[in-house]
């Protein structure tokens, strides 16, 4: 969330923003939210200070009446800072509640406009002439007996789906070679729970709940299925505070991601382009406000990195402020080529990175302590998907499609598989 602190100050920034990403929020509303809970935080102190006098004048002697008003004064005194205590919890509450629609701020040279009006930074490779009629990833994976969506839809529901055979040795090589890759750049890699508190989702600003929302509620527990390893990673280092001489902390996640896919529709959503459960390998960095935007390059080009050794064509785009979520100052994605998609093909989404900012950190209250000086400042976080196993399937598959029905294994992955080629059948 924004500081409350600043929002009066940079009220007209703030609508600017807002409006950029085609937001709407009560921002003024959050302003007289603010400036309520000040009044009754400065009511309740002013109470206390009335308190500690009063009990500090109980300290000499007093007489048998002086005690009796004393004691009935202390008694007033308590029952109003018990309500002054309640009337600043519903003031924070209403605060939290205005802050939770206002998105953070948007970088300056972020283009503007919605999911169509990305900035094309640049492109890597050179989408493939085949001299055959290229198949999608769908009739591959069957053909191959890859990918078996009508099992994943008879055991668990649509847009769920099994591996089998050399799919699922795919899978765990492409989390190697991922890892691998993050790991040599000095990212320290976890396993992560698939499961988080509400608190650290909402923390992380994964919301809203209700029809709208992209995560799965487990009924009568206080705990969320993740949509990314951003929110345990996220969540590791809620409520510290950090050593500078220790920043930046560079985490690397393996988990499943959840996601409901809410009104999810049309050809980008065949096969497994969106589906409810997938393997991610996620970076995650926790850093000083100084250093956040060096560092986002360096999640980019670890995911170029990645996509280079995988040998498919990608372009990278700055994403439009419109298509921003709510965390995000700046976003950049990979968007590979895709053979098996439209007519001829066409570019999706394979990886995002993300700098944040503070946005999710004063939250999460991750802080860390200044070598010179005594002040605790808020992290910087930042995110980027090292892989995400399901959408990097079909870029291999299709990309890599050979004449005769078989699937060529890239080089850099062919330690982690053991095998060159799949197929044909």
């Amino acid at each position: 969330m924004l500081d409350p602190r600043s929002l009066a100050k940079r009220r007209d920034e703030i609508v600017e923003s807002c409006r950029r990403r085609r937001v709407t929020a009560d921002v003024d509303g959050a302003i007289r939210a603010q400036e309520q809970l000040a009044a009754a935080q400065t009511e309740l102190g002013e109470a206390n200070r009335l308190r500690n006098e009063h009990q500090a004048s109980g300290q000499r002697k007093l007489e048998s009446h002086e005690r009796e008003a004393h004691t009935a004064e202390g008694r007033r005194l308590k029952n109003e800072i018990a309500g002054l205590e309640t009337a600043v919890a519903e003031a924070e509450r209403a605060l939290d509640a205005a802050l939770e629609p206002i998105p953070n701020f948007v970088h300056p040279e972020t283009p503007a406009g919605g999911e169509a009006d990305f900035r094309e930074l640049r492109r890597v490779g050179s989408p493939r002439k085949f001299a055959f009629a290229p198949l999608d990833h769908v009739e591959l994976g069957d053909k191959l007996a890859l990918i078996d969506f009508e099992a994943g839809a008879k055991v668990t529901g649509q847009k769920f789906y099994f591996l089998k055979n050399e799919a699922v040795l795919l899978e765990l090589a492409l989390q190697r070679l991922a890892l691998d890759t993050v790991i040599r750049a000095g990212y320290t890699p976890f396993a992560t729970p698939d499961l988080a508190r509400q608190s650290v989702v909402d923390g992380l600003a994964f919301s809203p709940r209700g029809a709208e929302t992209q995560i799965y509620s487990i009924s009568g527990m206080d705990l969320d299925l993740i949509g990314t390893a951003e929110i345990t990673l996220g969540g590791l280092h809620a409520d510290e505070i950090l050593e500078e001489a220790a920043l930046p902390l560079r985490l690397a996640g393996v988990s499943h991601c959840f996601r409901t896919e809410a009104g999810a529709a049309g050809r980008e959503s065949r096969g497994l382009y969106r589906v409810h459960q997938f393997t991610k390998v996620e970076m995650f960095v926790i850093a000083r406000p100084e250093d956040s935007e060096a560092l986002h390059a360096e999640i980019l080009g670890l995911e170029e990195a990645i996509f280079q050794a995988l040998e498919i064509p990608y372009r990278v785009v700055d994403v439009a402020a419109g298509d921003l979520g709510a965390p995000a100052y700046r976003k950049f994605d990979l968007e590979a080529w895709l053979p098996g998609r439209g007519d001829g093909g066409d570019w999706g989404e394979v990886t995002s990175c993300s700098n944040c900012t503070d946005y999710q950190a004063r939250r999460l209250r991750i802080r860390f302590k200044r070598q010179a000086g005594k002040r605790n400042d808020l992290v910087h976080t930042l995110n980027g998907t090292a892989v995400a196993i399901s959408r990097t399937l079909i870029a291999l598959l299709e990309n890599h499609q050979q004449e005769d029905g078989s699937i060529a294994i890239p080089k850099a992955l062919r330690p982690y598989t053991g095998f060159d080629r799949i197929g044909p059948r």
